[in-house]
């Protein structure tokens, strides 16, 4: 018998994606992005859509996002995928148009790009994944690193009088009139994974139906960056992420009871 003989596609427990590619991947071992490769890429196969995405990665860990995901995919400058994913959806409306920045990228150097292309309501999904640090050139404080928090830059702890807050990025962009949906999720348990595939379909969905910019931001672990075993950095995760970046929808203009709360909020 053969193993497709064998193995029938009901039984079949894990499989992987097409979409995703045979090439070995750079990450640290436990590093939250390659599981996020994964599902995005497992999402755009089961929505049939693979020939009509397209991707953009920026500098930082996700640059070699297109290595790994087996879509068309351009490279922006640092900072500017949401600018550039915004000419590309103007161009060719009929495409998935996504971006996949870290921290460093999108809630730092590229702040402005992120912030106007969600309100100008792009119709378009941002991936960005927060590990609170620069994890790809040497473990630097970021705009999401936690107050007290150890930085190669802040040796002794985040000092809030010298660095400000946390920048809670997802709660900013709610503010913002063109987006449609942002949520926070992770990828550190089978449950939390099935979540986010949930989000990720809905907002490639949302931003087909042209109803404005979907953000999902995953809270994720660096487990090289905080000098921790992947086991214990999944642990202070929970402890400390998900606390100051709590975990679930932050907006969903589909849900009634979230416009008229918003509106009642202004």
């Amino acid at each position: 018998m053969t193993r497709e003989e064998i193995i029938k596609p009901e039984n079949l427990v894990y499989g992987k994606t097409k979409v995703l590619t045979d090439n070995i991947m750079h990450y640290c071992p436990g590093c939250s992005h390659g599981v996020i490769h994964k599902i995005i890429a497992e999402v755009i196969e089961e929505m049939g859509i693979q020939d009509q995405t397209v991707g953009v990665a920026p500098v930082g860990c996700s640059v070699f996002a297109y290595n790994y995901i087996d879509v068309d995919f351009q490279e922006a400058a640092h900072g500017r995928a949401p600018a550039l994913a915004t000419a590309i959806k103007r161009l060719m409306p009929d495409k998935y148009v996504f971006t996949y920045q870290g921290d460093g990228d999108l809630a730092a150097i590229g702040t402005a790009e992120t912030v106007h292309a969600c309100n100008r309501g792009e119709n378009i999904v941002i991936f960005f994944v927060n590990n609170g640090i620069y994890g790809m050139t040497g473990g630097q404080m970021a705009p999401t690193t936690l107050e007290g928090m150890k930085t190669a830059t802040c040796p002794y702890g985040r000092n809030t009088d010298l660095y400000g807050f946390p920048l809670r990025i997802s709660e900013l962009l709610e503010r913002v009139d063109g987006t449609c949906y942002i949520t926070r999720q992770s990828v550190h348990k089978v449950a939390n994974i099935l979540k986010a595939k949930k989000a990720i379909r809905k907002a490639f969905e949302n931003s087909m139906a042209g109803k404005g910019t979907s953000v999902i931001e995953f809270v994720s672990a660096c487990n090289t960056g905080w000098k921790m075993n992947p086991i214990k950095a999944n642990e202070w995760m929970e402890e400390h992420m998900f606390a100051k970046y709590p975990l679930g929808d932050i907006k969903d203009t589909e849900k009634k009871h979230y416009v008229e709360n918003n509106i009642n909020a202004r």
